[in-house]
């Protein structure tokens, strides 16, 4: 079987802000040094899909048009002929406080046969807070879950720095994004989970063909990772957090073309530093945004983006999109800046529907961004 593993073949243009030695500026990262780029030219519509939300952190498409939403504080929730439905489809018993909860969701591939969805949670275990992936079945109405299965436990969770984003790859492996829990040098440590990219099956197994078999470890040096996807079968694109203070260093947000094993080098170098043996960005910005979630657009509802890499931001409060050509960066743009009502806020779940729209989630209601009164949002962006 083929997977995202097997034989990666380099972009070896893309890849080209490599190593260098240590502490130096790596070839081919642009940082940028003020903001965070020129406004957005391609014209866009966006179109609310339902509001009064708590901080919707993911989504999750079904076929036949619904959606699955997390709520952080533990609820998951169902939108039904572009409707919220009021009665959550699920709840989860959440650790309290913090940046942790009720965090990503991502649909079986095979839900149609199986009608299974996934979670990721910070929950309370042994007295204390840890992070968890669980396998869960929805009903045959729609309207009501059960847990499964356990797949992951014991990542550690902390009061930042959670992770929390998972996907299915286009090999059938689930992918879980976690955070360093406060604790930078777990993010290379091989034996912990903390600060990686995992890779596992649908059982929670380490997937075949990961980097060490007896591990599900398939990136390492990450801070805190919400945003990933695949610019083809075989190459990853991320954008991770950067420093909030560690070391003297403030933001170095990252965006990063990676390959299965690579090191990206947190905490040792952030930004556009690089040392021997880490893979640098080919992005970074000298102010904090950070990245929410992130998705290689292939749509058709805003065909001007088409390959391109957007990702969310928080605390900066716009969309990013980042373009990239044979060569590494070709251009990068911001969109949907500020509070509402000009812009969106706080950005957390950037992905694309099976309608070709981009799908977005707000987090203005998490304590750190301006909550309106409409709450928190999810919508669809399409041509303008």
């Amino acid at each position: 079987m083929r997977t995202v593993l097997a034989a990666l073949a380099p972009l070896a243009l893309l890849l080209a802000c490599g190593a260098a030695p240590a502490r130096t500026a790596a070839p081919g990262c642009t940082m940028v040094e003020q903001g965070f780029g020129a406004a957005g030219a391609v014209p866009i519509r966006v179109e609310r899909v339902a509001s009064g939300l708590e901080v919707p952190w993911g989504l999750a498409f079904l076929p036949g048009g619904d959606v699955l939403v997390t709520e952080r504080p533990g609820r998951v929730r169902l939108i039904r002929g572009g409707r919220l439905e009021p009665q959550p489809v699920a709840t989860v018993e959440i650790a309290p406080g913090g940046e942790g909860g009720l965090l990503g969701i991502a649909a079986d591939p095979r839900f149609a046969e199986n009608r299974r969805f996934y979670l990721y949670a910070t929950v309370e275990a042994s007295g204390a807070p840890a992070n968890q992936v669980t396998r869960w079945r929805l009903s045959a109405d729609g309207r009501a879950a059960t847990r499964e299965k356990v797949l992951l436990d014991g990542i550690p969770a902390a009061r930042y720095h959670d992770g929390g984003r998972i996907r299915f790859g286009p090999d059938g492996m689930l992918y879980v994004g976690t955070g360093d829990g406060g604790h930078p040098d777990r993010a290379r440590d091989a034996a912990s989970p903390s600060g990686k990219l995992l890779r596992i099956t649908p059982d929670g197994a380490p997937a075949p063909g990961n980097p060490r078999p007896d591990s599900a470890v398939l990136l390492s040096g990450l801070r805190n990772l919400e945003a990933f996807d695949w610019l083809d079968a075989r190459t990853l694109i991320l954008a991770d957090h950067g420093p909030s203070g560690e070391r003297s260093r403030t933001g170095q947000d990252e965006v990063t073309v990676a390959r299965a094993g690579d090191d990206l080098g947190w905490p040792a170098v952030s930004g556009c530093d690089a040392e021997p043996g880490t893979v640098a960005p080919i992005l970074s910005f000298r102010a904090a945004a950070p990245p929410g979630g992130g998705s290689v657009y292939r749509g058709s509802a805003v065909p001007q983006w088409k390959g391109s890499f957007l990702f969310g931001t928080l605390r900066s409060r716009h969309l990013h999109r980042v373009v990239l050509d044979g060569r590494g960066l070709r251009a990068h743009e911001v969109y949907l800046e500020g509070d509402p009502p000009a812009g969106l806020g706080r950005i957390r779940e950037v992905v694309e529907g099976p309608d070709g729209a981009l799908w977005l989630t707000t987090s203005n209601c998490d304590g750190r961004g301006t909550c309106p009164a409409e709450r928190d949002v999810v919508v669809r962006l399409v041509g303008g």
